[in-house]
C-alpha cells in the first residue's frame, strides 16, 4: 500500500468513527420502524469511499475500523461485527461488479448498486440464521420469520451508502484529478508530490466537513 493510499484509508477509517460515534450519542442514527433495534446511519459511506478510491484492501480496513470503533463503543462484538460485514459484503458486490464489467458509466453504477445491496442482503440473512440462535437464542423460525423486514433494511441502508459513496467519490475526483485513478502515471516527482498533497487537503477538507455537519 502506497503512501497516498495509505493515507487516504486512514482519515476515511477515522471518518467511519466520526460518523459511528457522532450518529450514535447525538441521537440521529434513525430507527427502523418495524425493528427499532435496526438503525439507519452513515458509517457505510466512507466505507464505499475508500473502495471507489483506493480498492477492496482499502474497502477491507475501513470495515475493520467500524468493527473495532463499534466494539470499543458498545462492548458488543457481535453487534460489531454483523454491522461490519453488512458493510463489507456491500462493497464486495460493488467490487465485484467493477472487476466484471471494467466500466464507470451509469449502467456500471447501477449494476454495482444492485448486486451489492443483493450481497450484502444475502450474507446477512445467513449471518443472522447461524448467529442470532447461537449468541441470542433467537428461534431460527423467527429469524426466518422476521427476515423479510430485515432485507427491507438491508437494501435500504446498503442503498444509502451506495449512492452516497457514489455521489462523494464524484464530487472529489472532480476536483483532484489525482484520485480518479492509478492509470494516469504522472511523470515528473515534482508533479506527485503536488498532487499527494492537494489529495491529502482534499480528504482533510471532506472530514471537516463531516465533523461541522455532524459534531
Amino acid at each position: 500500500m502506497d503512501s497516498k493510499r495509505f493515507a487516504g484509508t486512514a482519515i476515511l477509517g477515522a471518518l467511519v468513527i466520526v460518523f459511528d460515534y457522532s450518529m450514535k450519542f447525538s441521537g440521529l442514527k434513525i430507527p427502523f420502524p418495524p425493528l427499532p433495534y435496526l438503525k439507519f446511519d452513515f458509517t457505510g459511506v466512507p466505507i464505499v469511499l475508500s473502495l471507489l478510491l483506493f480498492g477492496l484492501t482499502s474497502g477491507a480496513t475501513t470495515s475493520s475500523v467500524a468493527l473495532l470503533g463499534i466494539l470499543a463503543r458498545s462492548g458488543d462484538f457481535v453487534g460489531a461485527s454483523m454491522k461490519a460485514l453488512a458493510e463489507f459484503s456491500t462493497i464486495l458486490g460493488i467490487a465485484t461488479t467493477q472487476k466484471m464489467l471494467r466500466k464507470t458509466g451509469k449502467l456500471a453504477k447501477a449494476s454495482s448498486l444492485i448486486l451489492g445491496v443483493t450481497l450484502r442482503c444475502l450474507i446477512m440473512f445467513f449471518a443472522n440464521l447461524i448467529i442470532l440462535p447461537i449468541y441470542y437464542g433467537t428461534p431460527q423460525i423467527a429469524v426466518i420469520g422476521l427476515s423479510p423486514i430485515v432485507v427491507v433494511f438491508n437494501c435500504i441502508q446498503g442503498t444509502i451508502s451506495v449512492l452516497l459513496g457514489y455521489f462523494l467519490y464524484s464530487a472529489i475526483t472532480s476536483r483532484i484529478s489525482s484520485l480518479a485513478t492509478e492509470k494516469n502515471q504522472v511523470s515528473s516527482e515534482r508533479r506527485k508530490t503536488q498532487m499527494n498533497k492537494s489529495f491529502c487537503l482534499g480528504l482533510i477538507s471532506f472530514v471537516a466537513l463531516a465533523l461541522i455537519d455532524f459534531g
